[in-house]
Formats: C-alpha cells, sequence, structure tokens
C-alpha cells in the first residue's frame, strides 16, 4: 500500500491510496472463507459449496466491499497517525472510482479530497465581556406566585360573564358569509376594552352578535376563537352571533399546605419557605439564563476576533453530498450560520489541546442526572433512593439513541469546561438589572 498527501495549498489537500493485490487479497480469502461456512445453495449441503463456486457468485461484490472498507480504514488512520486537521469528511473521486474494472485489475488507485485547517492563533484578552445578572424583586415572585395558583387553581362554571373567563358556544355568520362553528371559544381578556361591554355580565343562553374583525386585540385571536387557520381567519368579515353555552372561570389555588405540597412536595410547610423557595428557583432560573447568555457572547467574539482560513469550495460540495436534500440556494443561504457553527468548534477544540482540557464520564453522568434533577423536583432531595433513581435513569439516557444522548451531553460538558476557562481569564464585568430589562434585551437579540 502507497499513500501520499498532496498539499495543493493551506486549507485543501488531497490523499491518494495505491492498493495492491497483498493489501486487499487476505481480506477476500478470509470473506469467503467465512461465507463457505454459512452459505446456502441449492444442490450443497451447509459447509460444503466449492470455493470456486463462491467466489464465482459473490468474488466480485466481496474484492469491492473489502477494498472500500480498507480504503476507509487507511485514509482514517493516516489523517490521525499524521495529525491532520481536517473539516468535513474526505471526498472520493468519483470519475476516478467509476472508471475502475473491477473484473481485471489487481492494484488500484483511488484520489480522495480533504479540508484542511491551517495554523491560527485567538486571543481572549480581546473579548469585552458582560454578565448580565437579575435582581429579583417582590413584584416578580408575587407575579411568579400569581403564575402558580393560576396553574393550580380549580374550574367553575359562574352564572355570568367576567373579565378573565372563558365563554363558549355555537357561532354563527349572520351577515357577509355562512360560516358556523358547533363551539367557538371566546377568552375575554382577547377582546379590546370597548368590545367588552358587549360580552361582560352574560350568561347562558344569551346571544350576542359582533363585527368579527372589530371585537379583538389582535388578528391570532380571531383564529384562536374560531379555531380555523390563520389564513382562513384572516378573510373572515361581518356580522356574527355567538350564543352562550357556558362559562369557565378558573379560581387561583390558596395559600395552603395543599398548594405548597403541590408545588414543591413535602419539605415546604409554610409561606414564608415558600416564597423563600420560589425566590431561590427563580433566581437560579435566572443565573442559569445569564450563563447560556454569556456563552453565547464568548462564542460570538471568538469567532468574530479570530481569523481562520476555511475550504469554502470544499464545504459546499462536502455538504451536498453529506445532505442529498438540500439545493444549491439553500447551501449558499445557510453557509455563513454554518461557518460560524463551525468556526466555534474549531476554535474550543483549540482551546482545549493548548490547555489540556478534558471531559471524564463521571462529569457527563453528572451532567445528566442534574438535568433530570431540573425536570422532578422530588429528586433534588439527596437521598440514597434517589441517587439511585438517578444513576437508572442518567445510565439509561446516555446508552439511548445509539450513543447520541451520550455524545450531546459530552458536547454540553466540553461547552461549559471551555468557556468557564475562558471566564476565568477574562473575569468579566457584571451588571445588575430587572427582569424586565432582562427579558427585553432578550428580546432584541433574538
Amino acid at each position: 500500500m502507497n499513500i501520499i498527501l498532496d498539499k495543493k495549498d493551506t486549507t485543501n489537500a488531497s490523499i491518494r491510496i495505491t492498493l495492491e493485490e497483498a493489501d486487499y487479497q487476505p481480506r477476500v480469502e478470509k470473506k469467503l472463507k467465512d461465507y463457505s461456512k454459512t452459505a446456502s445453495i441449492k444442490g450443497f449441503r451447509p459447509g460444503k459449496v466449492p470455493a470456486g463456486l463462491l467466489k464465482k457468485m459473490y468474488g466480485k461484490g466481496i474484492l469491492v466491499d473489502e477494498v472500500n472498507n480498507l480504503l476507509i480504514e487507511s485514509v482514517d488512520s493516516y489523517i490521525k497517525e499524521n495529525k491532520l486537521s481536517i473539516v468535513g469528511d474526505p471526498l472520493p473521486n468519483q470519475t476516478e472510482a467509476e472508471g475502475i474494472d473491477w473484473d481485471t485489475q489487481r492494484e488500484f488507485s483511488f484520489s480522495y479530497d480533504i479540508g484542511l485547517v491551517p495554523e491560527f492563533t485567538y486571543d481572549v484578552n480581546k473579548l469585552n465581556l458582560t454578565r448580565t445578572e437579575v435582581e429579583i424583586t417582590d413584584k416578580d415572585i408575587n407575579d411568579s406566585l400569581d403564575n402558580l395558583k393560576a396553574r393550580h387553581g380549580n374550574y367553575i362554571n359562574p352564572e355570568e360573564v367576567g373579565e378573565q373567563d372563558l365563554a363558549f358556544g355555537g357561532l354563527k355568520q349572520i351577515e357577509g358569509g355562512e360560516f358556523q362553528k358547533e363551539n367557538a371559544y371566546l377568552f375575554v381578556n382577547k377582546l379590546k376594552e370597548e368590545a367588552k361591554p358587549l360580552f361582560l355580565g352574560k350568561k347562558k343562553g344569551d346571544v350576542i352578535v359582533f363585527d368579527i374583525q372589530s371585537i379583538f386585540a389582535d388578528s391570532d385571536s380571531v383564529r384562536l376563537f374560531t379555531q380555523i387557520p390563520q389564513e382562513e381567519a384572516d378573510k373572515l368579515a361581518g356580522k356574527f352571533e355567538l350564543t352562550i353555552a357556558d362559562i369557565d372561570r378558573q379560581v387561583p389555588a390558596e395559600m395552603n399546605e395543599e398548594f405548597f405540597k403541590k408545588v414543591y412536595g413535602e419539605d415546604v410547610k409554610s409561606e414564608e419557605e415558600f416564597k423563600e423557595k420560589l425566590t431561590q428557583e427563580l433566581q437560579k432560573l435566572y443565573d442559569k439564563e445569564s450563563d447560556n447568555r454569556l456563552l453565547r457572547d464568548i462564542q460570538n467574539q471568538l469567532v468574530e476576533t479570530t481569523s481562520i482560513d476555511l475550504p469554502n469550495e470544499f464545504l459546499k460540495r462536502w455538504l451536498k453530498v453529506s445532505n442529498k436534500n438540500l439545493s444549491d440556494e439553500e447551501i449558499a443561504k445557510e453557509y455563513d450560520e454554518f461557518v460560524k457553527g463551525l468556526k466555534w468548534t474549531i476554535i474550543k477544540d483549540k482551546i482545549a489541546k493548548d490547555h489540556d482540557l478534558k471531559v471524564e464520564h463521571e462529569e457527563v453522568l453528572e451532567q445528566a442526572k442534574n438535568s433530570f434533577k431540573e425536570v422532578y423536583n422530588f429528586l433534588q432531595n439527596d437521598t440514597p433512593e434517589n441517587e439511585s433513581l438517578l444513576n437508572q435513569l442518567a445510565d439509561n439516557f446516555l446508552k439511548a439513541e445509539k450513543g447520541q444522548n451520550y455524545m450531546n451531553t459530552f458536547q454540553r460538558v466540553f461547552t461549559d469546561k471551555v468557556a468557564a476557562f475562558v471566564k476565568d481569564q477574562i473575569t468579566p464585568q457584571v451588571k445588575k438589572v430587572s427582569t424586565e430589562e432582562f427579558n427585553k434585551t432578550e428580546e432584541v437579540a433574538s
């Protein structure tokens, strides 16, 4: 076997492999021998099929498979042994491959194009990082408390329509068309203020006449009311009548032990403990989002301040080969975002290599366990039973999806470790903001 690397420039190269019969023939013979033990051909007992017949029937297919397998292994080994930093996957020269005569050739030459990542430098000192942190206020706590009360409350059927009620019944168009709906759902809080008097105080059996496009605060509310696609809802116009069949009202839960238990389990037994726990949960939630935003800033700034030459034409070709369903137009449209993600991956890998940052299996397992703790509050209690259950849940999760869950979790831990290293080098400034300011800056960013 002969392997030659031909570097065309700093980002493009090809690997040419020449195979002689001695390189692949032992593999072909072994595979034929394996076939002879299991082949079932009419007229011959299992394991007694003549080798010549097997070679005639399966020899060419086995030759093609084994040569291809040897090529893949050889290219992969060559890249690893020579520590080539590549992007994408090696792309075989299809013209050469199609010109092979598998019936007569004994020596084969194949060429693979590869995309290289040249040497580059990054400078974390160029980063200007700010960690935006939320200061939780009494208003935040009360707003969150109101949401929890509503979520865990009960429904009643009042006699009259109120400000926060849901009135539902038969809807009929009486002018401008023939639209009808047996069950239409009217959320009173979606109405314009001037339209609410039409509905407030109405009872079961009452009929209300209105212009459908003039009573709601936004166009989406018409779709919600009629339960039809947005395009159709936008076209509805004219007079309608709603015959109220029933009224639903949500009654918030009371602040008692039953409510505390529903939300946080057995640990919280008083209003004071509940609000303390709620404050901690809110702060934890916003702190996590602060970390996510800081990570995005690290990623964006490192990508923007680091110059990396990439084999763009090779990458576009590789994307086309790897994603048969993507058109050239789609690749061109998404390419800039793809390159940003690729550059971030390359930079992360270099930072980790330069500073010996590694991820251990125990860290991956701990990340998976923490994810389950976030979903199930009761698992946050440190008991032997919970620890055993967490280990089982995490282990099953990491083994699922043919190992993809493990790789995704590994990458999350890896990214967090690199980000933590960068933060330690820079020490970001801290900016305290309200929840309103925090959420507003997120809307602007998105």
